[in-house]
Order: C-alpha cells, then sequence, then structure tokens
C-alpha cells in the first residue's frame, strides 16, 4: 500500500541533496515533510547505494545489504512510511555458527559483538588455554580506556586474544569489514564502551549491558528484511519522495559547490541549480573533493577517512544435488575468523534465512559467500569464475558441498564501507563543527554515525532537521 508523504505547506525553500543511496533518499523525505522543495542528484546510474537486488537462476535476491536493525526504529518507520510496511519479515532462522578449528560451531548465545557474558558457552571456539585465560579476567585490575580505544586491544587485555581472534575480529568483520585491533569502541560498539568506562570486569559489564536489556523489556525481531529483498528500500522511498513533489536526477555527477549570498550553487554537467540549501549524502572521498574550496578543514578530515572493498558471491544450487548436505539445514550460515587463514570471510544460506526466498523457488537453494576485509583485498582482483571456486572450496570443507551452482553472481563493493579507527567520533564532531559554520549546509551517510541502515537514516534525519531549522532562521532574520 502507497502512502502519501504529507507536507508542511507552511515553509518555503529549496534544498539540493547530492547523493542517491539510502541516506540522500532519506534526507529528502524528510525534508519533504518539513515542507522543503527538494532536487535530488546521483552520480550512478541508480539509487540505492550498498542496497541493491538483482537475479540469480531467476530468483530476485538482494546483491548488498540484506538485513536492517529492528531494534532501532528509523529504517522500520521510512519502510513503512514508503509502504512496506506490510512485507517487513524477521530471518526465519537465526541459527548461525562459527566455522573454526576444522569445524562448525554454533555461535555463542549471550554476547556483545562476540564478548561474552557467559564464559561456559565458548567451548569448542576457544581452547583449553583461551578459557583459562578468561577465568582470570575478573582478578584483573581495572583498564582505562580514556576517550577512545580499539575494540580488539581492549578486550584482547581483558579475555585475552583468542576471544578476538574467533569472535570479535569474524563479527566486526561482518559489519565493517575491518580490523578489530583498529576499530573504535566507541564509534561501532558503544554499548561495551559504556561499560569500559564504568570500570571492573568486563564480564560483569556484559551482564549488566544484558539485564538493561532486558529491563527495556525489548520484544520482537533483532534484525528484519523485507520480502523481494532489502534492495527494494531505496525504490520505494524514492516513489515517495517524487510522489511529494521532489525532482530526482540519475546520472547527473556534482561537480562542485559554491557560497553565495543566497545560499548555494550546485554545479552539474548540465548546468548550475541554485539552492537555499545542501545536504551531502556522499561517500567521503566524494564530499572532501566537493567541499575542498568552502570547507577546506572538513575537506582535509574527510579525505583522510579510509574504506574496505569486499565482494559478494551469490549462488544457487538444485535442491536435489544438496540431500545429502547435512550442514547446510537449519543454519542461517556461518562467519569466518581470519586468524583460521580461509578466503571466505562469511556464508549466508539466504533459502534457510528468508522465507520469501525458499517461496521464490521451492526448488532451488541461495547461498553467498562474502570475501575482502580491510587490508585484505587482493581477493577482489580474481576473475569471477576464480572467486566462485575458492567460495566453493571453502564451502565444501566447511559444509561438505560437493555440488556445483546451476547460476552464479558475484558482485563487487570497491570502497564500500568506511573504516571506524580509534577517535572516529572525534573527527566527526570535527568535520560536522567545521561544516556548521556554513549556513544551509550539512553532510549525512555511513561515514558519520554507523553504517547500518537505521543509523544511515538517522544521520539523514538530524542533516535534514538541521537544515530546516537553519532556513527557519535565516527567513526570520
Amino acid at each position: 500500500m502507497q502512502r502519501s508523504l504529507q507536507r508542511d505547506t507552511s515553509r518555503t525553500g529549496h534544498v539540493v541533496v547530492i547523493g542517491g543511496g539510502i541516506a540522500g533518499l532519506a534526507a529528502a523525505h524528510r525534508l519533504l515533510a518539513g515542507g522543503l522543495g527538494v532536487t535530488l542528484l546521483e552520480a550512478t546510474g541508480r539509487l540505492g547505494g550498498k542496497l541493491m537486488t538483482g537475479e540469480v537462476a531467476g530468483v530476485r535476491v538482494d546483491l548488498g545489504a540484506e538485513s536492517m536493525l529492528a531494534r532501532r526504529p528509523e529504517a522500520v518507520e521510512l519502510a513503512t512510511a514508503a509502504g512496506l510496511g506490510g512485507r517487513l519479515q524477521p530471518p526465519a532462522t537465526a541459527t548461525a555458527s562459527v566455522w573454526t578449528r576444522d569445524a562448525l560451531r554454533p555461535m555463542p548465545k549471550g554476547h556483545v559483538m562476540g564478548v561474552p557474558g557467559d564464559p561456559a558457552a565458548l567451548g569448542g571456539v576457544l581452547s583449553p588455554e583461551g578459557l583459562a585465560r578468561i577465568a582470570e579476567e575478573r582478578g584483573l585490575a581495572p583498564t582505562a580506556v580514556g576517550d577512545d580505544v580499539a575494540v580488539g586491544a581492549y578486550v584482547a587485555g581483558r579475555l585475552g586474544r583468542e576471544v578476538v581472534d574467533r569472535l570479535v575480529e569474524p563479527l566486526l568483520g561482518g559489519v565493517y569489514a575491518g580490523d578489530a585491533y583498529r576499530i573504535s569502541m566507541r564509534a561501532a560498539v558503544p554499548q561495551l564502551f559504556e561499560a569500559a568506562k564504568e570500570g571492573g570486569s568486563l564480564l560483569d559489564g556484559v551482564l549488566r549491558i544484558q539485564e538493561r536489556a532486558a529491563a527495556r523489556q525489548q520484544t520482537g525481531p533483532v534484525f528484519q528484511g523485507v520480502a523481494g529483498g532489502i534492495g527494494t528500500l531505496p525504490d520505494a522511498v524514492a516513489d515517495a519522495v517524487r510522489r511529494g513533489g521532489a525532482e530526482i536526477r540519475t546520472s547527473t555527477p556534482v561537480l562542485g559547490l559554491t557560497r553565495t549570498r543566497d545560499g548555494w550553487d550546485v554545479r552539474t554537467d548540465t548546468g548550475v541549480i541554485a539552492a537555499d540549501g545542501v545536504v551531502l549524502a556522499a561517500p567521503a572521498w566524494s564530499a572532501s573533493t566537493l567541499l575542498a574550496a568552502e570547507c577546506p578543514a572538513a575537506s582535509a578530515l574527510l579525505a583522510a577517512v579510509e574504506y574496505a572493498s569486499m565482494a559478494l558471491i551469490t549462488m544457487a544450487f538444485r535442491r536435489s544435488d544438496l540431500a545429502g548436505t547435512k550442514a547446510l539445514r537449519d543454519r542461517s550460515g556461518f562467519l569466518v575468523p581470519p586468524v583460521d587463514g580461509r578466503t571466505i570471510k562469511a556464508a549466508t544460506f539466504s533459502s534457510n534465512k528468508w522465507r520469501w526466498v525458499a517461496d521464490a523457488a521451492p526448488d532451488l537453494f541461495v547461498l553467498r559467500t562474502s570475501v575482502g576485509r580491510y587490508g585484505e583485498e587482493d581477493h577482489l582482483h580474481r576473475e569471477d569464475g576464480e572467486l566462485v571456486d575458492v567460495s566453493l572450496g571453502d564451502l565444501a570443507e566447511a559444509t561438505g558441498l560437493a555440488a556445483r551452482p546451476v547460476d552464479t553472481v558475484v558482485t563487487r563493493w570497491t570502497g564500500g564501507l568506511p573504516q571506524y579507527p580509534v577517535g572516529h567520533l572525534t573527527r566527526v564532531a570535527r568535520i560536522r563543527e567545521e561544516v556548521a559554520k556554513l549556513p544551509g549546509l550539512r553532510v549525512c551517510g555511513a561515514v558519520y554515525d554507523g553504517v547500518g541502515i537505521p543509523a544511515c537514516v538517522a544521520s539523514a534525519r538530524r542533516a535534514a532537521d538541521e537544515i530546516t531549522r537553519d532556513l527557519d532562521a535565516a527567513s526570520t532574520a
């Protein structure tokens, strides 16, 4: 069911949104609801950024992000406003494993990004020496974290490297394609950072996090997808903002931004667009280029942001060819610690995880693997067929899979995920401080507040609301 975007017609003003990923689309949606006119410009020929669907063996599947955190409201609210509320769907199974020490082992329950509350659940994943190291943790002196600390360094110091290498690293690698020993705990796992600041035992800190979550009585699924694919969300939002009166132009790169007496000139290859405000929802390297003349300090900070690249290998098999492969049953997939030296870093059994995929092709089994971590991206230069073969090799060792797929799709996400090193949030605050010195200009997207869809939507809402306040203040001055 389509919904009309309700505009507050008491305001006037025109905002250009640069970038047609989910953050840019969410910003356009918010600006329209606030009564402002919007033109959205996207450099490529399609909308959605890292959200994209495609087909494998005739089955529509996600070729980018496949789910969103449901216990943050922003993405669910946007999907519902765009008419997708009836298609939101939790995973059919969330039983994941860790492929480590040459076996698929159940992912321990009761952890916070791999940091356990109950060490007894880690048997098989950790060695006896690793378990003994955890047992020493409550007797350690408190560890100071200062303004920020790397997740891996802090957790290894409290619980030993095995916890990081076998659990924290693969989980963070799935979210950021990053290195746990570089990633900011304050930015990536803020609840763990707050627990660490309280001092004392990290194990007790995880238990406190779990108790607080229980006290909030959060119910319902942790994650949700969309029947037909999360990649349908951008087009649904785009349709909503078009109905609300926005103009969307694809294949329209922005070549320059110039501050004028009355607002902004946005230069494209087809001319200049005058705007009262600009929301810059582009990757860091693009935002850096566009801000170089008008906001050099923010430009320099953005230029220093690093990205990781990755590839997804999506495969479809005949179910009849998998009859004897028991390890593919029931699980949603598995993670792979880099310390085990495998090529793939994860596998998702899409036909198990998403009911809509299974229903679309009952005779097929769809799965996907991912390769590529920060600093380990040579795999992405391999030919498609080679990536398929190395994925099949790892899957055979992990699950016993011996069949060949009937169809494959390799999707490369070059510069797909911004990295959040120690001090990231301080850098973000400085970028926003510099940008805010120019009225009618704001930034948003995955580089600032989190790479997940709800975080991107929240970032977009913040930018849109601040632009709206800027323009309101200018109109009453």
